[in-house]
């Protein structure tokens, strides 16, 4: 366990901060930015790294959702739904992460990070719906300042998001990324829930997933609460940063910078392992 040092704990900080930044802008948590760059970086053990990164996502998820919800980005109804499965996974994956060597748990990270990132990149001309009718039981309309027009989608292959989320919250204890690294890809692809709406539900769920890994790692030991701290108030100052930014930012915008972000982490992680 490394010695929680003055140049540690703000180097934490400033790595919290950009973390923020990109999992707002992607509803990913910034998990999947923290835990490489402490790991990588800093060569702090992967398990504390996880541990540090899933009470990030827990901050996130919190600042995103209290402003997205203004404005109607999150679809509540299917985020309540898929966080059941979401939930579960988290549990399960807290379990097998002690199974698995640090060795194996990089690996696994850039492998899912490359995988995500090629189906991001399959999709990136996608178009949001325009506004009409038949959203459907779970479907949602919003406001996108970027086009300037409502935007309305219906949720297709609802059982895909669920089998997808119960993989995302198993991968968002194993790795500590919140989850949104599947969920989001996959609320897009092939759900039919336009990016910036699967980035805000996502914000929205991975909190709960966080907090039923960010427990398991606790208690055996594995959090130090300075470097968590820092990490925290490091991603509370970001994610301002990444609201502001993100609403300026169109579709295509989004999802070019998460297949960029992606395919950076998975370089990394696999080379290191």
């Amino acid at each position: 366990m490394p010695e929680p040092t003055a140049l540690l704990i703000l180097t934490t900080l400033g790595l919290g901060v950009v973390a923020g930044m990109v999992g707002t802008l992607l509803g990913l948590g910034g998990g999947v930015f923290l835990v490489p760059f402490l790991v990588l970086a800093l060569d702090i053990p992967f398990h504390t790294a996880a541990a540090i990164s899933l009470t990030t996502v827990i901050a996130t998820s919190t600042a995103v959702s209290a402003a997205a919800a203004g404005r109607q980005l999150i679809n509540l109804r299917l985020g309540m739904v898929l966080e059941v499965a979401t939930a579960f996974g988290g549990l399960t994956g807290g379990i097998t992460a002690y199974t698995l060597s640090p060795r194996s748990l990089q690996l696994l990270f850039g492998t899912v990070a490359a995988a995500i990132g090629l189906v991001t990149l399959a999709r990136l001309n996608r178009q949001d719906s325009a506004a009409g009718p038949g959203r459907g039981r779970f479907g949602a309309t919003y406001f996108d300042p970027p086009s300037g027009r409502m935007v309305t989608y219906a949720v297709k292959r609802l059982p895909i998001a669920i089998a997808a989320s119960f993989v995302a919250g198993n991968i968002s204890t194993l790795l500590g990324v919140g989850g949104g690294i599947v969920k989001v890809p996959v609320l897009n692809a092939w759900c039919g829930v336009p990016m910036r709406a699967a980035a805000a539900t996502s914000a929205f769920m991975i909190g709960v997933t966080a907090t039923a890994g960010a427990v398991i790692y606790y208690g055996r030991g594995d959090l130090i609460p300075q470097l968590a701290a820092a990490a925290v108030l490091g991603v509370h100052v970001g994610s301002a940063a990444g609201m502001r930014f993100g609403q300026r930012l169109g579709q295509r915008a989004l999802s070019l910078l998460m297949a960029i972000v992606l395919f950076t982490v998975a370089v990394l992680m696999l080379v290191r392992s």
